[in-house]
């Protein structure tokens, strides 16, 4: 996202912004992402640059796009465990669904919610909720992972748990410690202790 920002600003004859600038804002969109980049936009300008920035993605997806560290061996491990996990996000699916893809993700995820899949996005919890019943469980029997403050609100008003990733798009100025979340996961390895304390056999 941050590759098909700068394209857009090279075309529009402005400098590319610096990676660490940009990276906050993905979690919140392209809105968000434009708004930013694009100060002086409004109205059907900014809208012509919402749609070319989106374009743009949509041709580069999985350029520079990989998981995090560490977190292959996590989705490996809940698959030889038999725990089914999903993806619910508020990325659209013309672009959540080709990513995966590309990713080899799609058809290991057992759930895909995107930002179109339902009326309602995060922080509404319907999409969790759907997602739950689509995996036939409990909502109290889900832990859901994000890293924004909508994502622990719609897991929380599912009834499930959630925990805060500290290294996802979290901007400066937000307080995630202050989430009412159940827990944080200050790195991708953290993900991986908490699927520890899942997994682990059961004291005799």
């Amino acid at each position: 996202m941050v590759a098909a920002l700068n394209q857009l600003r090279r075309e529009e004859g402005l400098d590319p912004l610096a990676f660490e600038d940009i990276r906050p804002l993905v979690s919140n969109g392209s809105t968000a992402l434009i708004g930013q980049s694009f100060p002086q936009a409004a109205g059907q300008g900014f809208e012509a640059l919402r749609v070319r920035f989106l374009d743009i993605y949509r041709r580069s997806l999985a350029v520079d796009t990989q998981l995090y560290a560490g977190l292959h061996a996590v989705l490996e491990r809940l698959e030889s465990n038999d725990i089914a996990w999903g993806i619910v996000t508020n990325k659209p699916g013309w672009l959540t669904e080709p990513l995966l893809e590309e990713l080899g993700l799609r058809h290991r995820a057992a759930v895909i919610v995107s930002g179109d899949t339902l009326s309602a996005r995060k922080p509404d919890p319907e999409p969790l909720l759907y997602a739950a019943g689509k995996l036939g469980l409990h909502p109290a029997e889900c832990i859901y992972i994000g890293d924004a403050e909508r994502d622990v609100l719609a897991a929380r008003a599912a009834g499930m748990q959630v925990y805060v990733a500290m290294f996802g798009y979290i901007p400066a100025h937000e307080q995630p410690r202050e989430w009412p979340a159940t827990g944080w996961l200050e790195d991708p390895q953290a993900v991986a202790q908490l699927l520890d304390s899942l997994t682990a056999p059961s004291p005799r």
